[in-house]
């Protein structure tokens, strides 16, 4: 017997605080049974998402941003087995996104912009009262493992090193005056700081067995699909369903430059500059020589470690409510 969906709510932040009540008037009018839980620490979507499943739930609804959809999205897999990959706990179970966040760019991509919270409660509720079928959709994920391959990670939208990490720990560490600003612009205020304090580093990325990309870097990122830090359109190209992950590198870009890429990576201009490359693969492994140039990797919006790190690509693994 299948339990009623969950609700989880990252009950930190402010934005997912606002925006519970309206979502739990419009389920209520709707006459959805549902759970609700709250998150009291980090780990704690996951955990409970998980133990959601395995009870028989196959519907998990999260409330709040990229970081707290990602930790979920973690609980629909059972630790890595034999090779090294997690696998799923009921393939049939799906995940719905209510955004709430500051960059929710998960949400973004899925449809393309940054559409109401109304759009996200209506999906939700025809999936609940509909043909399952019609209103999900597959997506690819990605297992990533960081600090010397000990920690294990899952990825739903994009990860960045260097640069992109540095940006992730600052805004994560802004206070409350900073917090009320759109997360395009939180976003930028902590890009311009890491940029100040940033040193490029000799990085060496592997894509599958064919490709290397070596040299002083200021930002990699491994993206599952076009959008990330608020609104960044990284990767232009980049698929949620393709089975390919889309390798970015910014080689040999000095501190006027990067300025400028800042302001066209909005609209994907940044590919038009030589030094930026993407390539596709369905495995990355990222290296750094010494110690003391180990990048910061950032995970959906959360900081996971530091280089050395690979990803590998899992096709289709995951069904989200659209």
């Amino acid at each position: 017997m299948n339990s009623p969906p969950l609700i989880v709510i990252n009950n930190f932040a402010a934005r997912a605080r606002r925006a519970w009540p309206i979502i739990r008037a419009r389920l209520d009018e709707s006459g959805i049974n549902y759970d609700v839980y709250e998150t009291e620490k980090a780990g704690d979507a996951t955990r409970r998402t998980r133990g959601a499943l395995e009870e028989g739930s196959r519907l998990i609804g999260v409330v709040g941003g990229d970081g707290t959809l990602s930790e979920a999205a973690a609980g629909y897999f059972a630790p890595p087995g034999g090779d090294g990959l997690p696998s799923s706990i009921n393939a049939e179970a799906a995940l719905a996104v209510f955004p709430a966040g500051t960059g929710d760019d998960f949400a973004r991509n899925l449809v393309g912009r940054r559409a109401p919270l109304e759009l996200w409660i209506e999906s939700f509720i025809s999936h609940c009262q509909g043909p399952h079928e019609q209103t999900t959709r597959l997506v690819d994920v990605i297992r990533v493992r960081t600090e010397d391959y000990s920690r294990h990670v899952i990825c739903i939208n994009a990860s960045t090193l260097g640069l992109g990490g540095e940006t992730a720990a600052r805004v994560a560490a802004q206070g409350k005056s900073m917090r009320r600003l759109s997360g395009e612009a939180r976003f930028v205020t902590a890009a311009m700081g890491a940029l100040a304090a940033w040193r490029e580093r000799p990085v060496r990325v592997q894509v599958d067995d064919d490709t290397i990309i070596e040299g002083p870097m200021n930002l990699v990122a491994v993206a599952n699909a076009r959008y990330a830090g608020g609104g960044m359109m990284l990767s232009p190209g980049a698929e949620f369903d393709d089975g390919k992950l889309d390798v970015v590198t910014a080689c040999g870009l000095n501190r006027p430059e990067i300025l400028r890429e800042l302001t066209r990576i909005h609209k994907g201009g940044h590919v038009a500059n030589s030094k930026v490359k993407i390539v596709q693969g369905r495995s990355v492994n990222i290296q750094t020589s010494l110690r003391e140039d180990a990048l910061l990797i950032e995970v959906d919006g959360n900081v996971s470690g530091r280089t050395p790190a690979d990803y590998v690509v899992m096709p289709l693994a995951l069904r989200i409510v659209v």
